[in-house]
């Protein structure tokens, strides 16, 4: 299986990125995103049935580097704050600073993103996967586990995100990568499928 998806990661590299290969523009992440936090809600509110809403924990519990479905449900209640589509959601508050720095991608809109959430809506020169793989993964995570703060319960703030710098490339070859990953995951899910068929 290793030796395909090696294989598999080569063509892709080859034809995604043979056109790109520019250099990458550092830039600070508070001045080419927006920021705002999750409101009103706990594990306390799930209910059965009721508005699709995500808690922190789940990134934690059920990561996903895009959410494209919810299966926790709350009551709507006022001053929720109700995703529009393609923010990227990152953690407030964890049990360790690695667990912390990590983000996914909340794909639709009309689903509630609840308490310790904080929330990044990017521009167009930034694509929302992109940035949710580049918090979650290599040396951003590490500069992000740094800014968490505290012992037994770690926080990280939007005003910590905002001063992250990031290694961007043009739009395009963001999306390459997107693609590239999201055709790695399948290729691991389609594998672990066949990993667990009976022979």
């Amino acid at each position: 299986m290793r030796l395909k998806v090696i294989k598999y990661v080569k063509k892709w590299v080859k034809v995604t990125f043979y056109p790109f290969f520019d250099a990458w523009e550092q830039r600070k992440l508070k001045d080419i995103a927006d920021f705002s936090k999750g409101n009103g809600y706990s594990k306390s509110d799930l209910v059965e049935d009721g508005y699709p809403v995500i808690l922190y924990g789940r990134l934690y519990t059920k990561y996903e580097t895009v959410i494209e479905s919810v299966d926790t449900f709350a009551e709507l209640k006022e001053k929720s704050v109700i995703s529009k589509g393609n923010e990227v959601i990152v953690p407030a508050s964890g049990e360790s600073a690695e667990d912390i720095a990590r983000a996914s991608v909340v794909e639709f809109a009309g689903i509630i993103l609840g308490s310790d959430l904080n929330i990044v809506r990017t521009n167009n020169e930034l694509d929302p996967t992109f940035l949710a793989l580049t918090i979650s993964n290599g040396s951003q995570q590490r500069k992000m586990s740094k800014r968490a703060q505290g012992k037994s319960v770690v926080h990280l703030h939007n005003s910590d995100l905002k001063e992250i710098n990031l290694l961007v490339p043009k739009i395009e070859e963001q999306k390459g990568i997107r693609s590239l990953f999201k055709q790695l995951d399948n290729l691991i899910t389609l594998h672990q499928r066949k990993l667990k068929k009976p022979n």
